[in-house]
C-alpha cells in the first residue's frame, strides 16, 4: 500500500500539457476565431472612445476571469496609461442581496439594467454558453442598446444567439481546459484595447 504514495504522476502531467497544447493549436489554426477577437476589441474600444464602459460577468472561474479583465483595464496591464472604464459584476453584498431577493438568475441582468447604458459593452463569459444568469444579462443588455461580446465554448450555447461578437473556444470537454484558453484570449483583448487606444 505504501508504494502507491510514491507513484509516478509524470504521465498525467504530460497528458495535461499535451491536451492544452493541442487545444491551443486548434485556436492558432482558427482564423475566424482570431478575427472575432479583433472585432471584439474594436467594439470595446469604440465604446470607450465614446465615454461608454465595459461590464463583465461570469460564474465561478469565469467570474474570476471577468474580474481580472476589468481590473487590468481599470488598473494597468503592461504599459502606463490612463485607467479605462471597465468593471465586473462582482460586489458580494450586491450579488447576495439580489440573489436572495430575486433569485440567482437575476444577479447580472439587474445590474446591467441599473448601470448599463446604450453604447456600453457587456463582456459575457460562459464556458458552455448556457449559464442562465449570463444569458439573461446578455438579453437585457441588447434590449437596452448595449453591445454584447460572448466568450464561450462547446457549441456556443444560448449565448451565441444573444451577442454581437462571439469568441467560441473549440473545445467540448471539461470547462477548465476552455478556461485556460479564455484567459489567453482575455489577455490578448486587453493588449489589443491598449494598442488601439
Amino acid at each position: 500500500m505504501e508504494e502507491n504514495i510514491y507513484m509516478d504522476y509524470s504521465e498525467i502531467v504530460l497528458a495535461e500539457l499535451q491536451e492544452a497544447a493541442s487545444l491551443l493549436n486548434k485556436v492558432l489554426e482558427d482564423k475566424a476565431l482570431q478575427d472575432n477577437i479583433v472585432a471584439a476589441a474594436e467594439l470595446m474600444v469604440s465604446s470607450l472612445r465614446k465615454e461608454g464602459k465595459l461590464i463583465a460577468c461570469g460564474n465561478g472561474g469565469s467570474h474570476c476571469d471577468a474580474m481580472h479583465f476589468a481590473e487590468e483595464l481599470s488598473g494597468k496591464y503592461r504599459e502606463e496609461r490612463k485607467p479605462l472604464a471597465a468593471l465586473a459584476i462582482a460586489e458580494p453584498a450586491y450579488l447576495t442581496c439580489t440573489g436572495n431577493d430575486y433569485g440567482y438568475a437575476q444577479i447580472f441582468s439587474r445590474y446591467v439594467e441599473g448601470l448599463g447604458r446604450r453604447g456600453d459593452v457587456l463582456f459575457a463569459i460562459s464556458t458552455s454558453g448556457n449559464s442562465e444568469n449570463v444569458n439573461l444579462a446578455a438579453e437585457k443588455a441588447q434590449s437596452m442598446g448595449m453591445k454584447v461580446v460572448a466568450l464561450n465554448g462547446k457549441h456556443g450555447g444560448k449565448l451565441a444567439q444573444h451577442c454581437d461578437v462571439e469568441i467560441r473556444v473549440p473545445h467540448h470537454g471539461y470547462a477548465d481546459r476552455t478556461q485556460e484558453i479564455h484567459i489567453k484570449i482575455i489577455h490578448t483583448l486587453i493588449l489589443l484595447i491598449e494598442k488601439m487606444l
